[in-house]
């Protein structure tokens, strides 16, 4: 069986190919580095502007919000060359493709004006703050409460692996605002200026990169936020978190179909590069399987995401997606390990000198397999995912 797209949509990719080999700012002009998901510097802010003034930021939407009403196909080629490029939509994810979404299906006409409109065209960012410390995959295990005082509310808390929030301009914020209500219940959703007095973030560290953090703790004491930055109906955010993880799992998911060629193309890169003393891992008959193993492995998920795709465009469930986030995921882990593994003590040494020049940074494993545990959670830790495989597609009871 061969697969391919309609003359339509090859005349689609053919023209966003165009438009990216004619605007795409090179690297020369990308000298600012980012620092976080929600630092946005210069050049990346005037590159989003331009993709929404285009309507190549959100295809999928009305040309007011940056799109041009591309088909369901026509956006999943979008995603499938935005990944084969390595083209960057945002410099702050979260909010194009978490907060932006949700403003819009829940938010005010005025939110929509004031904060979706000025995320898309890059002029402020946000971050998400979901996770506690008690409250990690369990959101509705949430303690940060803000009450209600006339026209104002008062948050008192903390938020932990908050991306970007030393960077962010907003927090769209999960709060308890009936500490009274059953646990899923009592939840709403706060706009935060992050400059507000009583905001204090913590960057954390990371053990890959410890010049540069991108999570946070974020506390709050006494914050007062305008009960006009309700986002939703008051106690009501529950059905606000199920959306805002919707729209995360959905960007997850084209980053796992679409993205995992694209690391079988470093591997190759990595393996075909002598190492020191002239080894090869090419020329290692297990390493070889262990290539043609993961590259099998690769094209069943990508095969199960346009499964998937194919049910969600017609309007139907697709559960392919656990399964497809499941896999993805610890694929990148296992495979990050083994060729790390492949390396020998080469693969510790991340700066070494007889490196080739065109070797990718992303091509230092043993940083790259320190980072792949973090595919394992976000959007759903692997063991969410399981369950949710065990209780929704095999039928088997809760325990």
């Amino acid at each position: 069986m061969r697969l391919h797209y309609d003359e339509e949509t090859e005349a689609f990719r053919s023209e966003l190919r165009s438009f990216f080999q004619a605007h795409l700012p090179p690297p020369e002009e990308r000298t600012e580095p980012v620092r976080s998901s929600a630092h946005i510097p210069q050049w990346a802010r005037d590159w989003q502007r331009l993709l929404f003034d285009s309507g190549w930021l959100v295809p999928g939407w009305p040309p007011e919000l940056g799109g041009r009403n591309a088909t369901p196909v026509q956006q999943m080629v979008y995603f499938e060359e935005l990944v084969r490029l390595e083209v960057p939509r945002s410099c702050n994810p979260q909010g194009l493709s978490i907060i932006t979404p949700s403003i819009l299906d829940f938010g005010t006409e005025a939110q929509k004006q004031r904060y979706a409109l000025a995320t898309l065209r890059a002029e402020i960012s946000w971050c998400l703050g979901m996770s506690e410390p008690n409250a990690g995959s369990d959101l509705a295990g949430l303690r940060t409460q803000a009450e209600q005082r006339g026209d104002t509310f008062v948050v008192n808390g903390q938020k932990v692996w908050t991306s970007g929030a030393h960077d962010a301009d907003f927090c769209f914020c999960f709060v308890r605002t009936d500490p009274q209500a059953p646990k899923h219940a009592g939840i709403s959703v706060l706009i935060v200026d992050m400059t507000t007095p009583g905001i204090e973030t913590r960057p954390l560290p990371e053990l890959t990169d410890p010049d540069n953090a991108d999570f946070n703790e974020v506390f709050f004491t006494d914050v007062e936020v305008p009960a006009e930055n309700l986002v939703g109906e008051l106690h009501h955010g529950w059905s606000i978190a199920g959306g805002s993880l919707a729209h995360e799992r959905g960007m997850l998911w084209i980053a796992e179909a679409t993205g995992l060629e694209r690391i079988l193309e470093r591997v190759l890169i990595t393996a075909t590069t002598p190492l020191p003393g002239g080894r090869r891992l090419a020329d290692d008959v297990l390493f070889r399987d262990t290539v043609a193993r993961a590259y099998v492995q690769a094209q069943a998920v990508k095969l199960l995401g346009y499964r998937g795709f194919a049910k969600v465009s017609k309007g139907d469930k697709a559960p392919e997606h656990s399964l497809l986030k499941l896999m993805g995921s610890e694929l990148r882990r296992g495979l990050a390990l083994e060729v790390g593994e492949a390396m020998g003590t080469a693969g510790l040494d991340v700066d070494r000198a007889d490196a080739p020049a065109n070797r990718r940074d992303d091509e230092a494993w043993f940083l790259h397999w320190l980072q792949s545990f973090s595919n394992t959670i976000a959007g759903g830790t692997s063991e969410i995912q399981r369950n949710i495989i065990a209780e929704r597609i095999l039928g088997l009871p809760r325990r």
